[in-house]
C-alpha cells in the first residue's frame, strides 16, 4: 500500500487525455525560440563570468614588452 498509492498516482499523471487547447506553429516556434533565447543567455552569462580567468590562464591577448613600449597610447 506504501508503494502504490505513489505508483497510482504517477500513472495517473501520465496517462493521456483529451487537450482542451491548440497550439499552433506561431505560438509553438515562440514559446521554443523564448526557451532557446532563456538557454542561450544563461550559458552565454556563464562564460563572460569564466571568460577574464580563462583569459589570463592561456595568455590570451597579452602584449610583448616591446610592443608595450611602442605603443603610443600608454
Amino acid at each position: 500500500m506504501r508503494i502504490a498509492l505513489p505508483l497510482i498516482a504517477a500513472l495517473l499523471f501520465l496517462a493521456p487525455g483529451i487537450a482542451q487547447a491548440y497550439v499552433g506553429p506561431g505560438l509553438g516556434l515562440g514559446a521554443i525560440g523564448a526557451i532557446l533565447g532563456v538557454i542561450f543567455s544563461v550559458i552565454l552569462a556563464i562564460l563572460a563570468f569564466f571568460w577574464y580567468p580563462i583569459k589570463r590562464l592561456f595568455g590570451i591577448g597579452k602584449k610583448k614588452q616591446e610592443d608595450r613600449e611602442d605603443d603610443p597610447l600608454d
